[in-house]
């Protein structure tokens, strides 16, 4: 009774509804079938997904766009997430889905041995992993200490590194590896704080391995993706006012959702962007663009 009274309430009724809320996704998933984009031929295509927390996630939103492409999903997650994670699978074709924390070695040796057994080669890689304590997101950035900085670093930025220098080994030519960012990168953006730095540590990775890998044929992007509500973002303090902010900035006038990010991360996967690498690319409903 102790550990459920450390749990809110809002949480656990969440955790009690989740199960049918996934199985009622599935039940509309297989109602409507597949919805393939038209020009977007990824049939027989194999991808890691890294950050898959939930339903919500940026990262589930876009491996289930690949999967619904024709592309077969090997999921990494954290233990934590598991409970979420799971319920998800029904509407994946034949995935592979493993714990793996991305700052365990031992994991990471196990995740990709069997993607290697099971895929053989690999073509896409996407990279959707943050984390900084809480406490950093809040107030000031100078009271960030030593170990927070490490964290966040090691977590948000060198991550992409890690995974891409195992990834790589076994992807095809023409491969592309994406990870996400944020515009608290370049500006300062209240609450932010360590994240903005670790993002801006990520998006200089994605230009130095764009260049490492170029030889290979082997593309590296970085999506710049406006507020979305996700259970990353309900850790920064004050959220809900930036996506305010930003719907109110942006020349749209509106919001961003995941879908919006997936259709752009399968562009990305797609022969369609052969010739980008190395870059950020924006879908913020043109927020960044705006000098206020």
């Amino acid at each position: 009774m102790g550990a459920d009274k450390k749990i809110p309430l809002k949480f656990r009724i969440y955790m009690m509804m989740y199960p049918l809320r996934i199985f009622m996704k599935s039940l509309v998933n297989n109602f409507k079938g597949d919805e393939k984009m038209g020009n977007f031929n990824l049939n027989g295509k194999k991808a890691i997904v890294f950050g898959v927390a939930n339903d919500a996630s940026i990262a589930w939103n876009i491996a289930k766009k690949l999967n619904d492409n024709g592309v077969r999903i090997a999921l990494g997650y954290q233990e934590r997430a598991e409970q979420m994670v799971k319920p998800l699978l029904r509407m994946l074709n034949n995935p592979i889905a493993e714990k793996c924390d991305v700052v365990d070695d031992s994991l990471l040796d196990e995740f990709f041995k069997k993607v290697e057994r099971e895929f053989g080669k690999i073509d896409f890689l996407v990279h959707s992993i943050a984390f900084a304590k809480k406490e950093h997101l809040q107030g000031k950035f100078y009271d960030v200490n030593r170990r927070g900085y490490q964290v966040a670093q090691e977590v948000s930025s060198y991550s992409l590194v890690e995974l891409s220098r195992r990834a790589v080994p076994i992807m095809s030519k023409d491969g592309s590896i994406i990870t996400m960012t944020y515009y608290g990168s370049e500006k300062v953006a209240p609450n932010y704080n360590i994240m903005g730095i670790a993002k801006a540590a990520l998006e200089a990775c994605v230009r130095y391995l764009a260049n490492d890998f170029g030889e290979k044929g082997i593309r590296v992007n970085a999506i710049s993706a406006g507020p979305i509500k996700t259970l990353a973002a309900s850790g920064i303090s004050d959220f809900d006012k930036m996506l305010s902010h930003a719907k109110e900035k942006a020349p749209l006038k509106r919001n961003i959702d995941a879908e919006d990010v997936s259709n752009l991360a399968l562009f990305l996967c797609s022969g369609m962007s052969k010739n980008i690498t190395g870059q950020v690319i924006y879908v913020d409903a043109g927020y960044s663009i705006m000098a206020i």
